[in-house]
């Protein structure tokens, strides 16, 4: 039976503990290399905002492992909730004539329902992903809304089930945490909100020990991606392309100058987010170009 970690009761949530991926909070949970595990999580915009769900001890994990969190299923309610935050989102200054303002969107047969103010239904298709999912940094404690080696608030809708991701270990047990689940996203995550809901994530957590990664990376069954988060967004940008780089040489016998110039004719890049304190931008390339 796969035991599952609870979320925390809304009341008892606070944001100088909840709302962190850092050394200081003591683990919810330890689990072994291999073990499945369900997580409950909050949604984003639960009372502390952006709560998640741990830190999650994994035995045995060292700084300069790495962390192999492969996504199995993410069980979505019936509803979820967009919305415009005031001083938040990627056109606040440029478009701030919007007034707040929350719509609730119902969540049917895998679609995701969106009413517009003049009362039009409009159908997207459900694709749920994992906006916050990270492990502590080495020194610090660094707010879920943003995103950085470590993972955190990424917001990339390639860590879905069927995915695997990987994260580097900075601290002995990698204190892992994970929420803020999407039920669908636009690339750029304009406004600042997705389709936010609550979830059971249900994941197997690994270890390779002694592989160190610069950033996060992501593995499908077609592609690997490479995941960089910094301001501006170029360099966010940089910083993934300069991971695939290092990923096709240490991992596929590329040389480095042939894996850079093949980047430039194969790779594809997409924004995940442009919202948060760090923007994120993840590169892709087709596995067919790595097979011996």
């Amino acid at each position: 039976m796969v035991r599952r970690i609870e979320r925390k009761p809304v009341e008892k949530l606070d944001r100088l503990v909840d709302s962190v991926l850092g050394p200081h909070v003591p683990p919810i949970a330890s689990v072994k290399p291999g073990e499945v595990v369900e997580v409950e999580t909050w949604d984003a915009l639960t009372r502390v905002t952006n709560p998640v769900t741990g830190p999650i001890e994994i035995e045995g994990a060292e700084r300069g492992d790495t962390l192999v969190v492969e996504i199995m299923d993410i069980e979505m309610p019936d509803k979820g909730v967009t919305a415009i935050v005031s001083g938040f989102g990627a056109l606040e200054g440029w478009l701030n004539l919007f007034e707040p303002r929350r719509k609730e969107c119902e969540i049917r047969d895998g679609m995701i329902h969106y009413v517009t103010e003049d009362g039009r239904t409009l159908e997207i298709e459900a694709d749920p992903f994992i906006g916050t999912i990270g492990v502590s940094p080495y020194f610090e404690a660094i707010t879920t809304l943003s995103p950085g080696t470590h993972g955190g608030n990424m917001d990339c809708p390639d860590i879905r089930p069927g995915n695997t991701l990987m994260l580097p270990v900075f601290r002995p047990g990698a204190l892992f945490a994970l929420g803020d689940v999407h039920a669908v996203q636009g690339d750029g995550e304009v406004c600042g909100v997705a389709v936010e809901i609550p979830a059971v994530v249900t994941l197997r957590l690994g270890l390779e020990k002694d592989r160190t990664i610069g950033w996060p990376r992501v593995e499908s069954d077609d592609e690997i991606m490479t995941v960089g988060s910094a301001r501006p967004l170029e360099d966010a940008a940089r910083q993934a392309f300069r991971e695939m780089v290092d990923w096709m040489a240490s991992d596929y016998g590329w040389e480095r100058e042939d894996a850079y110039m093949f980047l430039s004719l194969a790779a594809r890049a997409r924004i995940a987010q442009i919202v948060d304190p760090l923007y994120t931008v993840v590169v892709k390339l087709d596995r067919r170009y790595l097979e011996d």
